[in-house]
């Protein structure tokens, strides 16, 4: 993890690239030394700051990549008109992380959503709003959709405390054997800053036939799942993020729960530390539960995979360059 400590002073001697180093407390042992009694060279120094551009590489404004390995012209198909839709749950660290595979879904899937969600910090609270049965919202969360809902019996709301352990609200739990939820719901996050005040994170529809991809104790199998799955809900982040989000978005537990158990090992495994084995990264688990039930264009899925191997590939460039690099500097 990089953090920012203040300036940097960029030093160049000559043709010598540069370095960066962080500049010292005014009575550290670095800062006494006196540079200009140096004999062999002469130093010449600039300030520079993480927002000078020069000091950045250029990036793909699509894909978020560096562009020497931007893989936007790597999809050999052009955007995959999916008939079940997705919705990605993204924890709000996962949006810039490198090996990120979200980012492929939303460039290569037409019916795809992306919800940003962080961390409960003290507080947060949930407005529900539940749907007439029977109501096709489509696929995407957008504001057409909104104009179409309308309210099944009375919304319920509930809060949750630091990190999801507490759910203020004794109707919740009756409320997760209520069946109104398989008709669909809205949801509304509002959370409570540091500083006291309250923003509205999101504001989203869940529509008919949802399903949540995470194994939980609760979960079936691709066998088991006995309706017309228009909905793949999926939640981007490492193991931990990903479960962390799960506890503090109780309203989650109200949509059925699916598991993958496909015996494959994911691309990951020697570039992103893996929790455990066979977890896979979010854009394999994408494709196979769309292919498990029902998508049918196959060979635009498989197109998917392929760009993903090759960020993969990118990686496993950059980690051999990196070492390469320290082993001919020491």
């Amino acid at each position: 993890m990089l953090s920012n400590f203040g300036p940097r002073i960029l030093l160049q001697s000559g043709s010598n690239p540069l370095f960066s180093i962080f500049k010292p407390p005014k009575n550290s042992p670095l800062a006494i030394i006196n540079l200009s009694k140096t004999p062999t060279r002469t130093l010449t120094l600039a300030m520079a700051t993480l927002s000078d551009p020069d000091t950045r590489r250029p990036t793909c404004q699509s894909c978020s990549k560096p562009t020497r390995v931007c893989f936007c012209n790597r999809f050999k198909t052009p955007v995959l008109e999916n008939s079940i839709a997705v919705t990605l749950l993204q924890h709000h660290l996962e949006k810039k992380h490198p090996l990120n595979s979200a980012k492929i879904a939303t460039l290569g899937l037409k019916n795809v959503n992306l919800v940003y969600v962080s961390d409960v910090i003290s507080q947060a609270h949930f407005d529900l709003h539940f749907l007439e049965p029977n109501l096709d919202l489509g696929h995407q969360d957008s504001a057409e959709n909104h104009k179409k809902i309308q309210p099944l019996h009375s919304d319920m709301s509930f809060t949750i405390e630091k990190r999801g352990v507490h759910v203020i609200n004794q109707d919740f739990d009756q409320l997760l054997t209520d069946p109104s939820g398989v008709n669909g719901f809205t949801v509304r996050k509002i959370k409570k800053q540091i500083d006291g005040t309250n923003i509205q994170e999101f504001k989203m529809v869940v529509p008919p036939g949802s399903i949540l991809l995470f194994p939980s104790e609760n979960s079936i199998g691709i066998e088991d799942v006995d309706f017309d799955v228009k909905n793949l809900i999926v939640l981007d982040g490492t193991w931990a993020k990903a479960t962390r989000m799960y506890k503090e978005n109780p309203w989650l537990k109200l949509l059925p729960h699916l598991k993958l158990d496909i015996g494959r090992l994911s691309l990951y495994g020697e570039v992103r530390r893996q929790p455990k084995a066979r977890c896979l990264s979010s854009i394999e688990s994408i494709v196979y539960a769309l292919k498990a039930i029902g998508e049918d264009d196959h060979h635009g899925l498989d197109g998917l995979l392929d760009v993903f191997e090759s960020m993969v590939g990118d990686q496993r460039r950059c980690m051999n360059e990196r070492l390469e690099f320290e082993n001919n500097t020491k």
